[in-house]
């Protein structure tokens, strides 16, 4: 079975999002894969059948539609999805009509949350990444608040530090953080998600705490 959950109501469509991973049954083997972990020849030995250890499986992947070239592998991949035993979970940001299309006629359950166009204000998520190259937890902290309020996905929020971290890495900017305190923050950030989830906890607040807790 195959479910998406897209669109710019980012505030909704992760509640409901989180809602449904809860409702998963127990003891399901689930595999989370964002943009940057994303591999075709794993995704095809998750629709092909069951793995070594485990009977079934939940796919869960983030944001990996922002790249073309995924994009278009997925689309064509989605009838093998649908007749697998195994459940594949989308989350992404607004598609296009084709692109819903497609899923519809993969006969996927679709989730689509749209905000009206008058409530729609965007958030600058580079605001986290320039607090963070500054050492300003506090600033860190209060743009984490605001755009929480402001529904911007976590997976966003996540993917900006991580590039500002890799980022100063490549061109040396050691001057409030150290190489190894930069390299530490990269690795831990990329696993945040799938290790809160995998341990039961709220996204929002482990995200939260990992952010008081980095520096």
């Amino acid at each position: 079975m195959i479910y998406l959950f897209a669109g710019d109501d980012a505030k909704t469509k992760h509640a409901s999002y989180e809602k449904f991973l809860k409702s998963l049954p127990k003891g399901i083997e689930t595999f989370f894969i964002g943009k940057n972990d994303f591999n075709p020849m794993q995704m095809e030995s998750f629709y092909s059948g069951a793995g070594l250890f485990f009977t079934k499986c939940a796919v869960v992947y983030t944001n990996i539609f922002e790249r073309e070239e995924t994009l278009d592998l997925v689309l064509e991949k989605l009838e093998f999805m649908e007749k697998s035993g195994n459940s594949f979970i989308f989350l992404e940001g607004k598609l296009n009509k084709p692109v819903l299309d497609a899923f519809k006629k993969a006969r996927a359950e679709l989730n689509i949350f749209e905000l009206p166009k008058e409530k729609k204000e965007k958030f600058n998520s580079f605001l986290l990444a320039y607090a963070f190259e500054d050492r300003d937890k506090l600033n860190l902290w209060i743009y984490f608040r605001q755009a929480m309020d402001k529904g911007v996905g976590m997976e966003e929020l996540i993917g900006i530090l991580f590039w500002k971290a890799k980022d100063m890495i490549l061109k040396k900017n050691f001057r409030k953080f150290k190489e190894e305190e930069l390299k530490n923050f990269a690795s831990k950030i990329s696993y945040l998600l799938p290790e809160s989830r995998k341990a039961g906890l709220d996204d929002e607040s482990a995200f939260e705490q990992f952010l008081l807790k980095a520096f």
